[in-house]
């Protein structure tokens, strides 16, 4: 297997707060790869740290084979932040089209990527209403299809379906395991256990480590137990 992401032995510090603890994992090409654990488990840190909007205070991050920050490599990955980063005074169309002009797309490709992100997000009857009329989910929705817009071989989603109704949400994994399927990789943050269940290979994360690693198969079988949340408990991510 090919290697898309690889983490070696990255720390980060914020002052004297250690936020993330010697984290180190592969994540393989064509494999849906989620980093489980609550909110404030240093799970988005370490996501900015992957696409290079954040540095490591010790360790190396390779994406494509290629140290992390590079430019170059902003063209091939898909990345949908927990916050949305989207221009209120612009229509879903034209916040489509304006991250679809930072690749290198030709006009005809480049219409073709906006009605399937839009459609594919349910979004297309309201891609002529400004951003500032949409709702929170409409907004995560938008900014799903933007990660998707340039066809890129790695997708980097942070929480992706919050705020997202159940039906849609089936709809976006349907979605991403076509993608998989097509040999692109997916590294995907959730808090939610039933999301957990989807992916290839499991960390969960707390206080900034790694608690725990493999197939939510193998997490169970090596506890003995058939619920993803237990795991999580006895592996040391209850609250004390």
């Amino acid at each position: 297997m090919t290697a898309s992401i690889k983490i070696s032995h990255v720390n980060k510090r914020f002052g004297k707060t250690d936020v993330l603890k010697d984290i180190h994992f592969t994540v393989e090409q064509g494999q849906i790869y989620g980093l489980i654990g609550p909110s404030g488990a240093g799970k988005t840190t370490l996501v900015k740290i992957i696409v290079g909007m954040d540095h490591p205070s010790e360790g190396e991050v390779k994406v494509l084979n290629t140290a992390v920050p590079n430019l170059k490599l902003l063209q091939r990955i898909g990345y949908m932040a927990q916050a949305d980063a989207l221009y209120n005074d612009l229509t879903g169309e034209e916040n489509l089209a304006f991250f679809a002009s930072l690749f290198s797309l030709k006009k005809a490709e480049r219409q073709t990527r906006i009605h399937y992100a839009a459609d594919l997000v349910n979004l297309t009857a309201d891609l002529k209403k400004r951003v500032q009329a949409y709702s929170g989910g409409m907004k995560r929705r938008l900014s799903l299809a933007v990660a998707l817009i340039q066809d890129p071989e790695i997708l980097i989603l942070d929480e992706p379906t919050v705020g997202i109704d159940p039906e849609l949400r089936l709809s976006i994994w349907k979605e991403l395991y076509r993608l998989r399927a097509a040999g692109k990789t997916i590294l995907v943050t959730t808090h939610v256990m039933e999301e957990a269940e989807k992916c290839d290979q499991l960390a969960m994360v707390r206080d900034g480590s790694i608690l725990i690693s493999g197939t939510p198969a193998e997490l169970k079988n090596q506890y003995g137990i058939t619920s993803l949340e237990e795991v999580f408990l006895q592996a040391g991510g209850e609250r004390k």
